[in-house]
């Protein structure tokens, strides 16, 4: 196994250094991942790197795949709507601060943002 080390003022890195993009002249041909474990431990190289070739999906996008996707989407642009809508930023904005403390509340308003929209959408 390599040994990194790294320059002066990087302890660690962690998650995808590059990725294979889709236009061959400007990405990669595999992907570049660096993990870091924090665990408590004698050994102090905790940290490796990983070459992963691209992968091609081998099975075609199902029906609810799609469905999934197209959701996720919609409640994607409710949520950047409302965000810009100033008739309701204050009102978001309480209703989010009643909400976060609560054992289930959620904690961002980006999440709460997401939780609202997923209703209104059904």
């Amino acid at each position: 196994m390599a040994k990194v080390e790294w320059s002066a003022g990087i302890d660690s890195v962690s998650g995808a250094l590059s990725k294979p993009g889709t236009n061959p002249q400007h990405s990669c041909a595999k992907m570049l991942l660096g993990t870091h474990r924090v665990a408590a431990t004698t050994n102090p190289n905790c940290n490796r790197l990983y070459l992963r070739k691209k992968v091609k999906r081998s099975t075609p996008v199902t029906a609810d795949e799609q469905a999934q996707r197209t959701r996720f989407a919609a409640v994607a642009r409710a949520v950047q709507a409302r965000k810009q809508d100033l008739t309701k930023i204050a009102g978001d904005l309480a209703a989010f601060n009643a909400q976060k403390d609560n054992a289930n509340g959620k904690k961002t308003m980006r999440s709460y943002l997401w939780m609202v929209c997923d209703a209104e959408l059904g």
